[in-house]
Parts: C-alpha cells; structure tokens; sequence
C-alpha cells in the first residue's frame, strides 16, 4: 500500500501541475497561443484600402483602434507608437494598423477549462480509489491468509465479499481453509482409530502367538509322544497361524485404504465443458515443454458425475502423461461405448510391463519407470476412488510404447 500512495500522491501533483500550468497559460498567453483575430481585421482593411473608391469604416473592426497613413515626407514618428500595431504597404503606401489584443476569449475559456480538468482530474482519482477499495484493500488482506494456511492456523475465516473481482476467489479460499480444516479432523481421527485398532489387534495376536510358542515348547521337550496328540497340536498351530494371518490382514488393510476421504457431488454437466477447461490448462503448459495436445473430435452430450472431480481426475491422467511420457505428445480421446462416455489420456514412452499394470491403480504403488520421477504414487488410485464415487470406472492398457488410462462416464 506504500507504493500505492506514493503513485497516488504523484498522480495528484501531476493533476495539480497541470491545472495550474493551463490557467498559467490561459491567464498570460492571453491569444491562446495563435487565435489572433485583429489580423484578420487588419487584411479585410487592407483589401478595403487597395480600392480607392471604398472608405473605411472603423466600427466594422472591433479589434482596430486606428488606421494612420503615412506622413510626407517619411519621419519616424509614423513607427513610434503606445499601442501594439503592424505596418502593411497598401498601392505604395505604407498605413500603421494599431489593434488591441482580445484578452477576454482567455478569461472566457478559464472557466470551462478548468471545469473540465477538475472533472478529468476527480474522474482519475475515483478510478485510483475505486482501485484501492476493491481490488488492492481485499487483495491486502487475503495475501495474509495463505501464510495462515501454511502455518496451519485454520480457524480464522475469510468474511463473505460481493467483490466483483475477488467474490469468488474469496470464497473459494474459505472452501479451502473449510475443507483443509475437515481434511485434518478426519486425519486425526483416522489416526486415532488405525491406533486404536492397531493397538486391539497387537492384542489379539498376542493370544494365538503364546499358544503357538507354548505349543512348540511342548513338542521341542517331547511332552506329547502321542501321534495322535502330535497331529492334534499341529493342526492347532496352523489354526493360530491362520488367526495371526487374518489380523495381519487387517492391518495392512487399515494402513492401506480409508485414509483419504472424499466429498463428491454428483450431478449432470456437458462434456465440452470438462474438455476445454483441460485444453485451456494445458495447452499453454504443454507448449513451454515443446509438447503437442491433441484432442479427438467428439460429440457434445450430457454426462453424469461431479464436474470438479470430473476435472480433477483429467488433470491427474495429464500429469501423468507429462511426467512420465516421452514429453511429445500427449492425446485425448472420446468415445462412446454401450450408453458411456470414454474420455482417455495416452502418452508415448512410458511403458508398463503386463505384470505391471494390474497393481497401477493401487495406493503408493509405483511402476519401474517412476524411479527417477518425483510422486507419491496416489494419483491413480485417487482417480479410481473418485471414478467409483461418481458411479464410473477407470482401467488403463498399454498402447505400443506408451500407455493409455481411460475413464469411463455415465451417460445422463
């Protein structure tokens, strides 16, 4: 807000300047600076004079005080005189035009002049002020609000705006503060119910565990000599076995799945539109990395889902095409296909071998080809979770030398 008034004031002292430079002018230039009028009454004198048989009638040039012929002889009397004057040679005779100057156009214009630079002047200042109430002031506060964010200050929320310019943004930013908010409740819940379970399970593998130890013990000293006994206390450890083995289950399911949760609402929207917000996003960004987006002809429809998630899982087959393909080409097809919409991102040179691609939509799972490129091995399982979520499907297929992920809409 420094700078800005700085340029406010130099704004203003630019107007003032200006003001006063044109009532200088106006009040000292006096003629306006060439709108001379007593010349054009002394040339119609002149072409009075030249006719000898015309007189000349003074009242007719407000602007000429007096006409003086010259003396004979010639003195130079007839060049001295108290008012401004000119001389012409009319039919070899020199006449002396004495005019005054029409001082009061100026003081006539002084008033519009400045009426308009005032109006000039009070039109810039509203436009610097309506600058600074609606788009620097909100702009002001909301740069805070992102390092709030970082910090992880969450409970402060942004107050509602009808700002033309930042309405929305506004409100989009508290949606991000609500749902980062959310994001970390859940956290902390999950949390405390994985430790919870986590902590239920390690003691239920503690009772199966001691069997089977005391179990061994008993067959290690011999204490069953009984074969009969012997199968009888085998098949018991493969029973604890088999219950440490279930439990342990659990675990790697509770580690695994339910740690992101997902808000989707689903409605209907027209495929065009998730197409060109994509080629809008991505075509400028494709175009730094000397990559071409080519999207297949298609025909516009109706498709069911939520058009954000929509988006967000186009974007995340896009990253990943760019990421890990041969950063050429990346393509988008549609098709359609038994009342579905197939919308499909392939990508050259990133391949995937055929044991490969059945575990690429799983949770921190990461192909061979990923291990010198930077990712947490989410992005495919979120679109899977959130394809499902809006009541479609997601698989992926490999595509010569590189790879092709499709999603599958409903269509409305």
């Amino acid at each position: 807000m420094k700078s800005f008034r700085k340029l406010f004031a130099f704004v203003i002292a630019v107007l003032a300047l200006i003001i006063i430079l044109t009532d200088c002018f106006l009040v000292f230039g006096g003629n306006l600076g060439g709108a001379r009028p007593y010349r054009v009454e002394i040339n119609r004198a002149c072409e009075v004079l030249k006719d000898s048989d015309k007189s000349l009638d003074l009242s007719e040039y407000p602007h000429i005080t007096n006409v003086e012929r010259q003396p004979e002889p010639l003195t130079g009397d007839f060049f001295l005189s108290d008012s401004d004057y000119l001389i012409k040679e009319i039919n070899g005779t020199l006449y002396r035009f004495e005019y005054a100057r029409d001082n009061n156009a100026a003081e006539r214009l002084l008033l519009p002049i400045n009426l308009i630079l005032l109006f000039i002047s009070g039109l810039v200042i509203f436009v610097l002020l309506y600058v600074r109430n609606k788009i620097l002031n909100p702009f002001e506060k909301l740069s805070e609000f992102p390092l709030a964010l970082a910090k992880g200050n969450l409970s402060l929320p942004l107050k509602e705006s009808k700002n033309r310019f930042f309405g929305r943004f506004l409100w989009g930013m508290d949606q991000l503060r609500e749902n980062i908010e959310k994001q970390k409740s859940r956290e902390l819940e999950l949390q405390k119910e994985k430790k919870t379970l986590l902590l239920s399970l390690s003691h239920d593998i503690k009772t199966p565990l001691s069997a089977i130890k005391l179990y061994s013990k008993a067959l290690s000293k011999g204490l069953y000599a009984d074969e009969e006994k012997k199968l009888e206390i085998a098949l018991a450890i493969g029973e604890k076995a088999d219950d440490i083995e279930a439990r342990t289950a659990e675990i790697i399911t509770a580690a695994r799945e339910d740690f992101l949760s997902f808000e989707v609402k689903n409605t209907e929207f027209y495929l065009s539109a998730l197409l060109k917000n994509t080629e809008n996003y991505y075509s400028e960004k494709l175009k730094l990395i000397s990559a071409e987006l080519n999207i297949s002809e298609y025909s516009d429809c109706l498709i069911k889902g939520d058009p954000d998630r929509a988006e967000e899982v186009i974007q995340n087959l896009m990253e990943n095409a760019i990421k890990y393909g041969d950063g050429k080409e990346v393509k988008i097809g549609v098709s359609e296909e038994d009342g579905c919409v197939l919308v499909s991102v392939s990508n050259g040179g990133a391949a995937i071998s055929e044991e490969e691609l059945p575990h690429i939509f799983e949770s921190f799972w990461r192909g061979k080809n990923s291990a010198n490129v930077s990712g947490s091995g989410l992005g495919l399982y979120i679109c899977l979770r959130l394809m499902r979520e809006m009541n479609g499907e997601i698989f992926a297929e490999s595509e010569g030398e590189g790879l092709k992920v499709t999603a599958v809409f409903g269509k409305a």
